[in-house]
């Protein structure tokens, strides 16, 4: 009988348990990103559940995991504001010089980075003026990164993946403290950006954008080469029309590359929030190039329709539990005749999932072109084997049509 009670325990009252202990998590641990927090409340649901012997002591000992983080937030000790920043922590936003590139302005943060923009000191000539570009400086530390994160690794790819739509490594180099620097060209326009102004952009730029990321994913994907990050933030434009250049590629695999993991046990935590395939969600590590399809389907919804909106939610706090409820959702929760690969995923068939009929693709992608929509349906497909690959993807017609 100590076994009913689990069986008859809700998904959405296990969310509303995991949803507490994350906020409580964070409170207690600033200094963490949203991923962890998730992780470590869902390690800590997942043991209250096991460890109780009634719903009533389920609930318990989530109150008191909730109550002891929020107790070490009030316990803790003020520190240095600093001690959690990765690269130049009293370095001034403008002004400053990184290498032989002086002046150089602060532009963005990234999780273990910080992207300086400056002007290249060196003049080339084009044969008719002499003209300095502008760069982005992205500054590292690699002793400081956690895995999948590795900036190391991040410029050996980039080396062996340069393409038409891939961001172009110009040079790297190293300073005091451990640093490692790498140069890009500074692209002024990010995809979410653009995102923003929707409806502003036409037709025609639509599917040339689209073209330049299927382009660069079938580039990378025929290296064997896996991003792992796919998200409008990190495509970017040297003009709001394009040409559009895959970028970031810290957490990005490569079969060649020594440091990545073997290909059947990849590390799970990759991928941004709302942008990561269900295969993942459910401990699959010997993951595929579909990841990057899934997601560039995620992306091309709000291309084509959601701007600004992403097509699935995984709360404030980035919860996996919150991006399944979202998936399933939207796409109806499956079952082995829909997804057949479930059954050998680690995490399936742990919890029970409330039945939900999924929306039509009208629905979800409301107004949207009908070849668009027919796109979209084809690379947020649950068995992922039946995901179009990028070069499938170039050649659908929506994607054919003539500007």
């Amino acid at each position: 009988m100590a076994e009913d009670w689990r069986l008859s325990l809700s998904f959405s009252d296990r969310l509303a348990e995991t949803s507490k202990i994350a906020k409580a998590y964070k409170t207690a641990h600033p200094e963490c990103n949203g991923p962890e927090s998730s992780k470590v409340a869902k390690a800590s649901e997942e043991t209250a559940r096991k460890d109780a012997l009634t719903l009533k002591e389920y609930r318990e000992l989530c109150a008191k995991t909730v109550q002891s983080l929020l107790m070490s937030a009030h316990n803790k000790p003020v520190e240095d504001k600093h001690i959690h920043e990765h690269v130049f922590p009293n370095l001034p936003y403008s002004g400053v010089q990184i290498g032989r590139y002086v002046n150089a302005q602060h532009y963005r943060d990234g999780l273990f980075s910080e992207v300086f923009s400056a002007i290249d000191p060196n003049i080339s000539n084009d044969g008719t003026e002499n003209r300095r570009r502008q760069v982005a400086l992205k500054i590292t530390t690699p002793e400081m990164e956690k895995p999948p994160h590795d900036s190391k690794r991040e410029a050996r790819i980039l080396l062996v993946a340069k393409g038409d739509h891939i961001i172009p490594l110009l040079e790297t180099f190293h300073q005091a403290g451990g640093r490692l620097v790498l140069v890009f060209p500074f692209m002024p326009f990010g995809l979410d950006t653009l995102l923003h102004h929707g409806d502003q952009i036409m037709a025609a730029t639509r599917r040339s954008i689209l073209r330049d990321i299927f382009s660069g994913l079938d580039h990378l994907h025929g290296l064997g080469i896996i991003h792992r990050d796919i998200k409008p933030s990190n495509i970017l434009l040297s003009s709001p029309t394009g040409p559009a250049y895959i970028s970031d590629f810290g957490t990005a695999w490569s079969p060649s590359d020594p440091t990545s993991e073997s290909p059947d046990e990849k590390i799970l935590e990759v991928g941004t929030t709302c942008y990561r395939p269900p295969e993942i969600l459910f401990g699959h590590q010997a993951y595929t190039s579909k990841l990057d399809m899934w997601a560039s389907g995620c992306v091309v919804a709000q291309v084509v329709c959601l701007g600004g909106r992403t097509l699935f939610d995984a709360g404030d706090l980035g919860s996996e539990l919150a991006l399944i409820k979202s998936i399933f959702e939207t796409m109806g929760t499956p079952n082995l005749d829909v997804w057949p690969e479930a059954k050998d995923l680690p995490d399936w068939g742990k919890m029970n999932f409330a039945q939900y009929p999924g929306k039509s693709w009208e629905d979800i992608l409301p107004g949207a072109e009908e070849d668009a929509v027919d796109l979209v349906r084809k690379l947020i497909v649950y068995e992922s084997g039946r995901r179009l690959n990028a070069n499938e993807a170039l050649q659908h017609k929506y994607l054919k049509q003539s500007d």
